[in-house]
């Protein structure tokens, strides 16, 4: 009897269990989101229509200066006297620091007295070997002595020169590295000097873009900040290498302003001339997929939403030319892709 009853309590609880999971079941499936396929997407639409498409565009970039280095001393020794600030501007070969070269003037001194004295010998012995009072070797020793002096005397000459230390190029001194007092060597950096007289333009273009560009031709720039100021370019460079944003650079020669209004980090814009014009579809590339490598969009076919593969040709502005898959008055979806699907019923905005 008791084994009868034990049995039928375990089967009320497995009862009572499943029922509970039916209805924890039940309840989590109300409080779920059932999103409806069937209820239309609200979407932008435009209709397809043929429009002249000029090639003409805009490209932003920035002004980099011509010419820019860290300049060092050749030798080492104290720094006496620096002749220029930051913000100062210097010509090629105008002396900017200068080295303790003291020493080396009194090394320099010795040396010229020394050859004094060997110029005086030569002399001498010259006049006793022509009379064979001498023999012609010691003559020999004696000249051979007189250039030895001679050649230490360029070497103090050369390390003297280089204790001035002087502007390889006309440009403003744009970091001031060390102090008076301060120890200069070789590779230690003590000054840097930018030239803006001329400055290199920088912009990115894509690969489909490239065509535009041709090395040493001129073409329109203009500075963000001074859009008054007209440029014109050289191209001097167009870059065998994409960058990470799969874009090329290509860059261009500016001759600064007088005044040299153009700093170097300045943005700027080259302006392209559309040299052809054509009949073509062009539509926002917001409304391109791209699936697997595969451009699409979405038509509006019958109420419905439809993923159409095209082709494209190339982009201008943030439009792309499409070269195949649409047709005039075709009906493509532009906004409003959530949710979207291919076979969606669909609703305009």
């Amino acid at each position: 009897m008791k084994k009868t009853i034990w049995i039928i309590a375990g089967i009320a609880i497995i009862a009572l269990v499943i029922f509970k999971l039916a209805s924890n079941k039940k309840t989590t499936e109300s409080k779920v989101y059932q999103y409806d396929k069937e209820k239309p997407v609200a979407v932008s639409v435009d209709t397809i229509r043929l429009q002249n498409i000029n090639d003409a565009g805009t490209y932003t970039g920035t002004f980099e200066p011509n010419k820019e280095t860290k300049i060092s001393a050749e030798t080492q020794g104290k720094i006496n006297t620096v002749l220029v600030d930051v913000g100062s501007f210097v010509s090629k070969g105008q002396t900017l620091i200068q080295l303790d070269n003291e020493l080396l003037k009194l090394q320099l001194q010795s040396v010229e007295v020394q050859i004094e004295g060997l110029q005086d010998d030569v002399n001498r012995y010259t006049i006793l070997t022509k009379a064979d009072a001498v023999q012609g070797v010691q003559l020999e020793k004696v000249q051979l002595g007189l250039k030895s002096a001679k050649v230490q005397k360029a070497t103090l000459q050369e390390q003297i020169n280089k204790t001035t230390i002087k502007a390889p190029f006309n440009g403003i001194v744009t970091a001031k590295l060390n102090e008076v007092g301060g120890f200069a060597a070789p590779g230690v950096p003590l000054l840097q000097i930018t030239d803006i007289g001329s400055l290199r333009f920088t912009v990115n273009v894509s690969e489909t873009n490239l065509y535009h560009f041709q090395i040493n031709q001129q073409y329109r720039i203009s500075v963000d900040v001074f859009p008054g100021i007209p440029l014109s370019g050289k191209l001097i460079m167009i870059g065998s290498k994409a960058n990470m944003g799969n874009s090329f650079p290509v860059q261009f020669q500016v001759a600064n302003t007088k005044k040299l209004d153009i700093k170097s980090g300045m943005f700027g814009k080259v302006n392209i001339d559309g040299n052809k014009q054509e009949i073509g579809i062009l539509i926002p590339s917001s409304a391109i997929i791209d699936d697997a490598e595969k451009a699409q969009v979405y038509v509006v076919k019958n109420g419905k939403a439809a993923l159409q593969t095209i082709s494209t040709s190339k982009n201008i502005g943030n439009k792309t030319v499409i070269s195949g898959g649409l047709n005039e008055n075709d009906v493509i979806v532009t906004n409003g892709f959530i949710n979207l699907f291919d076979g969606a019923n669909i609703t305009t905005k």
